[in-house]
């Protein structure tokens, strides 16, 4: 009973998610002409997540769906890809501070390039070697920078099994590039879960 319960709560809290990414406007979807993706391949898909991660609630969404789906990992700290992924990562860590049990996940920002002054290190924050480490991402579609980041904390001494993603895109083989590295992916939502509720949306404008 308490399995079914925490089911449909977890169920209807990615919904609401869902719901957040076509009402903050940060998905779109065009089949016709597409958009450019950062790799260069034209997708009909846009998932734009520091859009959605400006806003409080569906911050608190975020934050709140991926405590739920990490509450489990022995984990003692959280890395954010720079940019966009260092808000995710700090919503993750101050949620499951408030959170009953408390979790004191420490939080770290992986950069894309060294720093040309101070120390020059990809890894900066609380972490130490031997720390066990997840590293999370916006979006998923090649699985690139998640590779990248996740090869540079263990280089820097920690341990790194899993990566989170608010968001996995389906194209391109990026889960299975990510499980080649002998990591666990945990995704909040998949694109299929944005076009559904937005087809049903369309649908129920057009009655």
């Amino acid at each position: 009973m308490a399995e079914s319960v925490l089911y449909w709560r977890d169920t209807m809290l990615k919904e609401d998610l869902a719901r957040a990414f076509l009402t903050t406007q940060s998905f779109k979807w065009d089949q016709t002409a597409g958009f450019k993706l950062a790799s260069g391949v034209i997708s009909p898909f846009y998932v734009d997540c520091r859009v959605l991660m400006a806003h409080p609630a569906a911050r608190n969404l975020v934050a709140q769906l991926a405590s739920r789906a990490i509450k489990d990992l022995p984990l003692d700290c959280i890395g954010g890809i720079e940019i966009g992924a260092i808000a995710v990562a700090t919503a993750i860590s101050d949620y499951g501070y408030r959170d009953r049990p408390r979790r004191e996940w420490r939080t770290f920002v992986v950069r894309k390039q060294p720093k040309d002054h101070g120390l020059g290190k990809l890894i900066e924050g609380a972490v130490k070697p031997g720390d066990r480490a997840l590293i999370v991402d916006d979006v998923l579609t090649t699985g690139g920078s998640i590779i990248k980041a996740v090869q540079a904390a263990r280089e820097a001494g920690l341990k790194v099994d899993h990566a989170l993603v608010i968001v996995d895109r389906n194209e391109q083989d990026g889960r299975a590039r990510i499980e080649e590295q002998a990591l666990t992916l945990v995704s909040l939502l998949t694109i299929k879960d944005l076009t559904d509720l937005q087809e049903v949306q369309q649908k129920a404008g057009g009655r």
